[in-house]
């Protein structure tokens, strides 16, 4: 192969998929030797860890820890970061257009945008209710509580539609927040919250919801929305129910340019792949995380930060077996388990037939978590400030017990 000319692989999306795989790729010694360079494409400054946006509503993590700049996860890399949009991608041209009017031209392309949400052709669905997905959707949540909680209001509503992982969690972080201020209610147009998940996750998700004296409606068709209150239709009788507040997790959907390539897709707009993540007509461009299916394949890939995670690591190892002429390995996805954040300092991790929830759990998904953040300089960063905040809380905490010791005590006679 032909190096005078260093090979340009360019990565749109700087997620799990995108982001871990060009910083897996950096370390690979053609990078390095600038025989390789690898383009970034994020139209965001900053990263997110999406599992644990959850914990900015109440205040358990601090921005800084979840969301680090890619300027400062980039440094000391040889990855040059274009903070732009993807208008199109021309596959065959082997070019991408920015929204800007740039075109960069790639060697080799890694597709790992993630999907976007979808809203659902609900009256008023749109213009009164908030998503929550993004730091953009949280700021703007954050904002909405902030101006409730501040009011004259004696007693807050909210309605959380969706019943997946992201509602549950969601519900259960509102729920503490609001405390007494409030309740929150649960909207599932199916029988059951969390349908692909373990029982014990559901039983012990179900067992948070209650505690938390949240609202469950299943089978509940949203029918329209407004400014105030939420119509929901259960067996067959329709009701107006009256919110002070929306939030909507009910669904995603791939991107207009995506569904536009002339490649072979799902019914869906899934890109089809190779087990070796290549597109089945294109074997330069690599598609990652939610926006691809492997073709043909009997395996049941979650649309999760997990498998993006996994899946990263496998595209660049193939991308480097691609230029040293290596044969490339098929992806195979390693379920490890599931973990729920299911409140303030609770959890539930179900891995293996093991289950631990609550307090040891909180502690340990985080811990987990905080060990697949990006870089090596940002999680030792966090895990002094999280050691730190632990210490000091257990150092409260056994001064009450000594308080409370000693106050019982009873006194000589």
């Amino acid at each position: 192969m032909n190096i005078a000319q260093p090979i340009n692989i360019c990565v749109l999306g700087g997620g799990f998929g995108g982001l871990y795989t060009a910083l897996y790729f950096s370390h690979f010694s053609w990078v390095k030797n600038r025989k390789c360079q690898v383009t970034l494409i994020e139209p965001n400054d900053h990263f997110l860890f999406t599992p644990l946006l959850y914990e900015l509503l109440t205040g358990e993590l601090q921005r800084w820890e979840i969301a680090p700049s890619y300027q400062k996860l980039l440094q000391g890399t040889h990855i040059q970061l274009r903070q732009q949009t993807v208008k199109t991608v021309d596959l065959k041209a082997r070019s991408v257009d920015l929204e800007n009017g740039e075109i960069l031209t790639y060697d080799y392309l890694v597709l790992a945008v993630g999907t976007q949400n979808r809203w659902a052709n609900i009256p008023g669905l749109e213009t009164h209710a908030l998503s929550f997905r993004t730091l953009a959707d949280l700021e703007r949540l954050q904002t909405q509580l902030h101006i409730l909680e501040n009011s004259e209001r004696q007693y807050l509503r909210l309605a959380v539609i969706g019943g997946g992982p992201n509602g549950v969690e969601l519900s259960c972080k509102l729920a503490d927040r609001l405390g007494n201020r409030g309740q929150v209610h649960l909207i599932e147009r199916g029988e059951s919250l969390l349908k692909n998940f373990s029982s014990a996750i559901a039983k012990a998700s179900y067992k948070a919801l209650k505690t938390r004296r949240i609202v469950i409606h299943h089978n509940s068709e949203v029918e329209a929305i407004t400014a105030d209150s939420v119509g929901i239709t259960q067996n067959q009788q329709t009701q107006n129910l009256p919110f002070d507040l929306v939030i909507w997790t009910a669904g995603t959907q791939s991107r207009e340019w995506l569904r536009h390539l002339e490649c072979q897709q799902t019914e869906l707009g899934r890109l089809l792949i190779r087990p070796t993540l290549q597109l089945l007509d294109y074997p330069e461009v690599f598609a990652l995380g939610d926006i691809a299916q492997i073709a043909h394949s009997r395996q049941n890939i979650p649309a999760t930060a997990q498998a993006a995670f996994q899946q990263a690591s496998c595209a660049a190892k193939n991308l480097k077996a691609i230029l040293l002429g290596q044969p490339l390995k098929p992806f195979f996805y390693l379920h490890l388990g599931d973990m729920l954040t299911l409140g303030r300092r609770s959890a539930i991790i179900s891995s293996f037939g093991i289950n631990i929830d609550g307090r040891i759990a909180d502690i340990s998904r985080r811990f987990i978590y905080i060990l697949r953040l990006p870089t090596q300089r940002h999680k030792i960063q966090v895990l002094k400030h999280w050691g730190k905040n632990t210490l000091i809380k257990l150092g409260r905490w056994l001064r009450w017990q000594r308080q409370q010791l000693f106050s019982q005590k009873p006194a000589k006679p």
